[in-house]
């Protein structure tokens, strides 16, 4: 096989670090389960999913009435006029300017670090750098006339990944300086541990304590690493596995039929929407982020999990989306709980948290405000709470099927039928 990873027992001395300050360290070696190397072979979800399918498919005469008499929309237009120029100069721009919030992330801890600020001047700097990097980029789409909501929407994508990035970045390193003011006796001055070689030779990786973290090399790395929770030490592969790499890279490419399938799923139903989403999972969570990781010899492959599988809406939200799931729970969720916030209550903050990005992704773009969106996530409350109450097993699988089947294209249509009526609707 050859994928080669390292012993366990080389990799507890490697990361015992991660041990002894388990608050920073959420990374650990491993596969992602779509691959053949992690072993993974429950698909029952799967075979749920082509149940519910062949139910509904028996709807169509319905549905079909209901688009004919329904909503008049004419979506190939709204989609084209989505699809102009998306390499436009603006958003272009726009992403190059992030830089500037990413430098001062990390000009404000070595300045931390040193002392030479206060730790509320730098709480100061870093809610003022946080703030901007959701108000900045939100402004310039919204002011910008040349701006397409496709280059609105990647643009706002980055902002938003990085905010994300760089809240966990300055969360990490304040725990770090926590811990080397409550253990300043035993600390020394080094800047960084010995460099450890990797088991095949191939590759060396150094090993650093803080604050000899506090570098471009390693805040760049953090920002182009598939994940959103930072630490000083990434677990690593021990090699660039070219055959890995060729296929991924070949699944990223070949996604581009996903292109005229989407313009030709725009002809109302021809092809489900949310099948549209399935293959854009794979594409983004397992080829192109299975890529980047292998590129930069990241070792933590676990970008989801089996939920297609679910049988409860919170398991699905916590397994689809491993990355953000994994930052909510550091960063928001446990935080919470720690000041003595029930869980209920915590729960619904992060779905309020979700829904506001969902909304700020779709809206801002757009440069309307229907809270459609909002809307769909702040459902998933209610919908989790019932599922979870009463229905078990097949039951809860197939209703949360039928919540990704039926739920993302109605909230579609609703965005693509306003957006229709407020460009296109004094022409008809």
């Amino acid at each position: 096989m050859s994928c080669q990873f390292e012993s366990r027992s080389h990799l507890q001395t490697k990361y015992k670090h991660c041990h002894q300050n388990a608050k920073s360290c959420c990374h650990v070696l491993q596969e992602s389960l779509l691959s053949s190397a992690s072993g993974y072979s429950n698909y029952r979800g799967i075979l749920n999913w082509c149940v519910v399918m062949l139910v509904l498919s028996n709807a169509r005469l319905f549905l079909e009435n209901i688009i004919k008499y329904g909503i008049l929309v004419d979506p190939i237009q709204v989609v084209s006029l989505f699809l102009k120029d998306p390499y436009s100069w603006p958003s272009a721009c726009l992403i190059i300017a992030s830089n500037v919030f990413i430098l001062a992330a990390l000009y404000t801890e070595r300045r931390l670090a040193v002392g030479t600020i206060s730790k509320m001047t730098g709480l100061i700097l870093h809610i003022f750098n946080l703030t901007s990097l959701l108000i900045f980029p939100s402004a310039t789409v919204l002011t910008l006339t040349s701006m397409t909501p496709v280059g609105g929407v990647l643009s706002l994508g980055v902002y938003t990944v990085l905010f994300l990035k760089l809240y966990s970045y300055q969360d990490t390193n304040r725990w770090c300086r926590e811990i080397r003011q409550a253990k300043a006796k035993k600390l020394t001055r080094s800047y960084s541990c010995p460099s450890v070689a990797q088991s095949n030779g191939s590759a060396v990786h150094t090993y650093v304590s803080y604050p000899g973290n506090l570098t471009h090399r390693d805040m760049y790395y953090f920002v182009f690493a598939p994940t959103l929770c930072y630490q000083l030490n990434f677990p690593r592969s021990p090699r660039i596995r070219k055959r890995f790499l060729i296929r991924r890279l070949f699944e990223m490419v070949r996604g581009n039929w996903m292109v005229p399938t989407i313009q030709n799923s725009m002809k109302p139903f021809q092809v489900p929407n949310h099948l549209i989403w399935l293959i854009f999972f794979y594409w983004f969570f397992h080829s192109s982020m299975n890529f980047v990781a292998e590129l930069l010899q990241f070792g933590d492959r676990e970008f989801y999990k089996d939920w297609w599988n679910s049988e409860t809406v919170t398991y699905f939200w916590a397994n689809w989306n491993i990355p953000v799931h994994k930052w909510c729970l550091r960063h928001f969720y446990k935080p919470m709980l720690k000041k003595g916030i029930n869980k209920f209550l915590a729960q619904t903050a992060v779905f309020l948290m979700s829904a506001f990005f969902h909304e700020y992704l779709v809206s801002v773009p757009l440069k309307m405000f229907r809270l459609w969106a909002f809307m769909g996530m702040m459902a998933q409350v209610p919908l989790a709470w019932f599922v979870g109450r009463f229905l078990n097993g097949n039951y809860g699988n197939a209703a949360v099927w039928i919540s990704l089947i039926i739920g993302q294209p109605v909230a579609v249509l609703m965005y693509v039928h306003d957006y229709y009526v407020i460009h296109y609707g004094g022409t008809t």
